[in-house]
């Protein structure tokens, strides 16, 4: 299935895998100070690069990328500075980038029902079983 890459995929983002996330919001919750903490991986990607890490862990082609035209106005690059956490809450990143997108593809691989769930809908029934909660 081929999926789309807007503009020629130069656009970057800093990648801060699921756990260093989630670490880090425990931190700010016990130990954070009122304000804002910026959360940055020091992993700073294009789009390319990262859909070309996927496709080469999964052993597919390069050749499944489109790429479409651009949304006007769509920012080049988003930078993070992470200083305030790092320094006033010790946190790290915990993964780098190579080893959080490594966990990230293996574990949708070995939950393809999961995803498959998600694309037929069902988990819409559930949804909604829950707002009636």
């Amino acid at each position: 299935m081929k999926k789309s890459l807007n503009g020629k995929g130069e656009n970057v983002r800093d990648w801060v895998y699921i756990h260093g996330h989630n670490v880090s919001a425990d931190l700010i919750e016990r130990k954070g100070k009122v304000g804002v903490y910026n959360l940055g991986g020091h992993a700073e990607r294009n789009n390319l690069e990262v859909v070309k890490t996927i496709l080469k862990q999964m052993g597919k082609s390069e050749d499944l990328i489109t790429f479409v035209e651009d949304r006007k106005g769509h920012d080049l690059r988003y930078a993070i500075d992470s200083s305030k956490i790092e320094k006033e809450l010790s946190w790290d990143r915990t993964y780098t980038f190579e080893d959080g997108i490594k966990e990230t593809v293996d574990w949708y691989l070995e939950h393809r029902d999961w995803i498959e769930d998600i694309l037929e809908g069902h988990y819409k029934e559930a949804y909604q079983n829950s707002r009636k909660i």
